[in-house]
């Protein structure tokens, strides 16, 4: 029985995938932060993966376009945000996802380092703290961009040792940098800068930089709803909610201020778009990519039947939940790459999706290989495929 509300079709939602995500050639991006902006932030846990979902979405520019972004004109950075999750977002939107996630997550992290501090037994408090901070900070002014490593060696506060869980089986002694280093990034005190080897290293340098401007935290959050549901709607409460890492008291403010209209899912279902985005999207042009793991467009529901066949996610996914190189036809996964050893870009696609797929997926994979060139790419995320891929 009709509800009365618009049909969005699977395949709206594959045409919407390939437009909006960027992936389709006529829809790519000319900067990287307009390839971030496309999917709200790029997954930046594994240091490749900026790159390569870059890569995926720009019109042309190698690793070094992508690297000037990212420490160069500073145009996409790095934030401990969504899901406690670092991802890589535009300096324009970096202040929203600042105020609607960092925030929160910085002041745990402070108050789960004092715990640590105290439960310790070595005097070492909130002022301490405060102290070791401003060293770090005025080395980093005096040494320039600086690794962990060189940072320990011009701060003695952060050669300090302290014990956590003490008293347990799994007592262990550690040290702070790490964790102080961690909360300064949080607050947006210093970022990442250059790192030590090529671009798939995250052996990053650090360098102190001014915390974002503050924003009411209501106001963000509606904001990245809205960035959110443009790139990913028509999706669900559910599938925010995940994203985010949110409570669903602040998903439902955010969406009511966003005030998204209802549509029918060819599946029965419903989901949400932004007001007045209910049309059907134009087909772009057929279209192959290879996607690194964890990229966006794989990772950004919490339920992605409509671009994914269920048979093939064990495959695809590691026991977490995280999702591995991908190889997408108009807008489905369609099957998984690796990198061998000898550099060698291998693929097995998991459905048959014809022979002019199978065509666009030849030329993508080599449009990839020579975008690599000689660098070397392990998914920090393994998955069953992708090992099957390289053994």
């Amino acid at each position: 029985m009709s509800t009365g509300l618009p049909l969005i079709t699977t395949a709206d939602r594959r045409h919407r995938l390939g437009r909006r995500h960027r992936l389709a050639p006529s829809a790519r991006a000319a900067t990287p932060g307009q390839a971030a902006d496309a999917v709200v932030a790029l997954h930046a846990t594994d240091a490749a993966t900026v790159h390569l979902s870059a890569r995926a979405r720009l019109t042309e520019g190698g690793p070094a376009a992508i690297e000037a972004a990212l420490y160069e004109d500073v145009s996409l950075v790095r934030l401990l945000s969504m899901r406690n999750t670092l991802f890589a977002v535009s300096t324009e939107l970096a202040p929203y996802v600042d105020a609607s996630c960092a925030r929160s997550i910085a002041a745990k992290e402070r108050r789960s380092l004092l715990k640590h501090l105290a439960e310790d037994g070595q005097g070492l408090d909130a002022e301490w703290l405060a102290r070791a901070e401003n060293a770090a900070l005025d080395a980093l002014d005096t040494l320039g961009p600086s690794t962990g490593s060189q940072l320990s060696a011009a701060v003695p506060a952060l050669r300090q040792k302290i014990t956590i869980n003490r008293g347990k089986k799994y007592e262990a002694e550690t040290g702070v940098a790490t964790r102080v280093i961690r909360v300064l990034a949080a607050d947006g005190r210093i970022r990442r800068d250059r790192p030590r080897g090529s671009w798939t290293s995250s052996q990053f340098r650090w360098v102190h930089t001014e915390p974002w401007p503050a924003l009411p935290a209501a106001e963000a959050r509606a904001e990245l709803a809205r960035r959110w549901l443009y790139a990913y709607g028509p999706a669900t409460e559910a599938d925010l909610k995940w994203w985010t890492g949110w409570t669903l008291t602040d998903v439902r403010k955010a969406l009511a201020a966003v005030a998204p209209a209802q549509v029918r899912l060819e599946d029965g279902g419903t989901a949400l778009v932004l007001p007045g985005d209910t049309a059907a999207e134009p087909a772009p042009e057929p279209w192959a990519a290879f996607l690194p793991g964890l990229d966006p467009s794989g990772m950004g529901w919490a339920d992605r039947g409509f671009h994914l066949d269920p048979a093939h996610r064990p495959a695809l996914f590691d026991y977490a939940g995280n999702i591995g190189p991908t190889v997408w036809w108009n807008g489905e996964i369609v099957g998984g790459w690796a990198q061998r050893a000898d550099g060698e870009i291998v693929w097995r696609l998991l459905a048959d999706p014809g022979r002019a797929a199978a065509e666009a997926v030849t030329a993508e994979a080599a449009r990839l290989a020579e975008w690599v060139g000689d660098a070397r790419i392990t998914p920090r995320f393994r998955t069953p495929l992708e090992r099957e891929l390289t053994a």
